[in-house]
């Protein structure tokens, strides 16, 4: 019997073995499904916010923010004074006035408690949008020269909240594939208990087969692809899921923060095709552990 003949023999008699014992097998699959389902959710988060960071940081600003006695001539003065270095792409100097209106277009709720003041009650200040590429040592300086002078109340940097954003996604990550891991495992576990009862049932088979000089190969062959099959059906149903759950969420909230920041794009080819191999290893390492002793 050729390779061909054997693996089409293996695929059919594992067919065979997933009908007749549908329920144990469905609870098989149905653990290799929550846990990469679990596994994909954190890696579609994990790869939309590295995304968002990768935009945010294309589009990083430094506000500094003036003290409200800086008359219109200095915040005029101190912004071209910020424009000079090379890694400023551009200086928007905002005045108390302009701030105000800002916040009312931005927080329409909000607008009357600016309004009817005696004074403008936001600062004036300096946006400055930074250009794109590695940031030279006297960025640092620079910064730090801005936040020690006597008319600057605050700088912010947009770098520092991106950090934090960058270990929070590295938290993500690791959680997510830590459940998973605990998921597969006892979806593994599952599979091999699964398998080691079908061959339980069809042991008088076997030693028929052993009778005949069949090889352990042989023997072996179609309870391991019932356990790739197991891990196959699992991961798909996983992906159908996991892109059903992504429309769904895109589709409410497509023009939102959230959908920017967790709804944006779906998995990679590459990471989708990473799921399907980690579910089908999944099943045949159940199917493996269940046969790995002499006899079955």
């Amino acid at each position: 019997m050729s390779l061909l003949q054997a693996l089409r023999y293996f695929f059919r008699e594992a067919l065979v073995n997933l009908f007749r014992g549908w329920k144990v097998s469905l609870l098989a699959v149905l653990t290799i499904t929550v846990s990469l389902c679990l596994g994909g959710t954190f890696l579609l988060a994990s790869r939309n916010l590295s995304q968002a960071v990768e935009r945010w940081r294309a589009e990083t600003r430094v506000v500094i923010y003036l003290r409200p006695d800086t008359s219109g001539d200095d915040l005029q003065r101190l912004a071209r004074e910020a424009a000079e270095p090379p890694w400023v792409a551009a200086v928007t100097p905002v005045s108390p006035a302009d701030a105000r209106r800002r916040f009312q277009q931005s927080f329409p709720s909000l607008g009357g408690l600016v309004e009817g003041l005696g004074e403008e009650p936001l600062p004036a200040s300096l946006e400055i949008r930074l250009r794109g590429g590695a940031r030279p040592a006297a960025f640092e300086a620079w910064l730090a020269g801005w936040r020690k002078r006597p008319g600057v109340s605050l700088v912010d940097d947009d770098r520092e909240w991106l950090r934090q954003l960058e270990t929070l996604i590295a938290v993500l990550r690791g959680v997510g594939f830590a459940l998973g891991a605990v998921l597969l495992g006892a979806a593994i576990f599952t599979i091999a208990s699964v398998i080691r009862l079908t061959a339980y049932l069809h042991q008088e088979e076997i030693s028929i087969l052993r009778l005949v000089g069949a090889t352990e190969f042989f023997i072996r062959g179609p309870f391991y692809a019932e356990g790739l099959l197991q891990g196959l059906l699992g991961s798909g149903v996983a992906l159908v899921g996991l892109y059903a759950a992504f429309r769904a969420v895109h589709a409410r909230v497509a023009s939102s923060l959230f959908a920017s920041m967790l709804a944006s794009d779906f998995l990679s080819l590459r990471q989708l095709a990473f799921l399907v191999l980690l579910g089908s290893l999944a099943g045949l390492l159940g199917a493996i552990a269940s046969l790995r002793r002499e006899s079955l």
